[in-house]
């Protein structure tokens, strides 16, 4: 029977971008509002976290050890040991407040993530990979609110979504040289009330997005088509990633405060949740392929 639990007292205003580090049996998530990196362990109760310079719009796990982080308007790593950060790569938006949101590693371990518009619909934005050596290179562009971005289990399908238009793209990815190619609508969350926030794929290749305006998450079939809705106990819902010993609970993160337009006063908004019971397993997190 599936069960949901709170799993810190903590409470974010802007919850996002849940990893599971399998080498630590560790949950790392941000509040990118609050500047903040968070880290558990929940066999230990262990949490640490870490306060950065500029908003954060998504993190990865790295080869390394460390942890890739895309700030403001630059690619960074974060030594976790003595959290300074070492910066890879600057990012030029065509205006000024835009920011980096999400983003996720692809299967060869480049880093993909898209930027934001901040207060407007206009779409300045655009959808950047990042690849170890510090090239970043543009993918596409034309985009309000990049959100959802997550690669399929073979990595030959990159899922994106302008949350604006709530429709979740699907790109044909090439592994070995990182081109994509022409986006089609792969999913449309327009009858469900929702834009797509953010995704992730489980072993069977079905896509996980949080609909982050009916406190919902969807599980799609990799040919695009409902399969489940789970209610979650908090409106604002805003990425689901899979952890635990076998990958088999879904965390996922929420929103009290986005400082734009999502505000939730219930006592749970912005709370860490865990899914339980669900039958279903992820995938570890592809690390991005940093040097060390």
């Amino acid at each position: 029977m599936t069960r949901i639990d709170i799993v810190t007292g903590k409470r974010d205003e802007l919850g996002e971008c849940p990893l599971w580090d399998e080498r630590t049996q560790s949950l790392f998530w941000i509040d990118s509002h609050a500047r903040l990196v968070r880290r558990l362990t929940p066999a230990n109760g262990e949490y640490r976290e870490w306060l950065l310079p500029s908003a954060i719009g998504s993190i990865a796990l790295c080869e390394s050890g460390r942890l890739l982080v895309a700030l403001a308007s630059e690619f960074s790593y974060l030594d976790l040991a003595t959290g300074q950060l070492q910066k890879i790569a600057g990012v030029t938006h065509a205006e000024e407040k835009i920011r980096m949101n999400d983003g996720r590693t692809d299967r060869a371990g480049r880093f993909v993530a898209g930027s934001l518009v901040m207060g407007r619909n206009e779409k300045l934005g655009a959808l950047y990979q990042l690849d170890s050596g510090g090239k970043v290179q543009v993918l596409d562009k034309g985009f309000a609110i990049s959100n959802g971005t997550c690669f399929s289990p073979d990595g030959r399908w990159l899922y994106f979504t302008d949350s604006r238009t709530r429709k979740i793209m699907r790109y044909s990815y090439d592994i070995a040289s990182g081109k994509a190619g022409t986006p089609t609508v792969f999913i449309d969350t327009e009858p469900l009330g929702s834009a797509g926030d953010g995704a992730t794929v489980d072993r069977e290749g079905h896509l996980w997005t949080a609909l982050v305006e009916i406190g919902k998450l969807g599980r799609f079939t990799p040919e695009g088509k409902l399969d489940r809705l789970i209610d979650m106990p908090v409106r604002y819902v805003t990425c689901p990633c899979f952890g635990g010993r076998n990958l088999d609970i879904l965390y996922v993160t929420s929103i009290s405060n986005s400082g734009n337009v999502l505000k939730d006063d219930h006592p749970d908004a912005g709370a860490l949740f865990a899914i339980h019971g669900m039958g279903v397993q992820g995938l570890p997190e592809v690390r991005f392929a940093d040097k060390t």
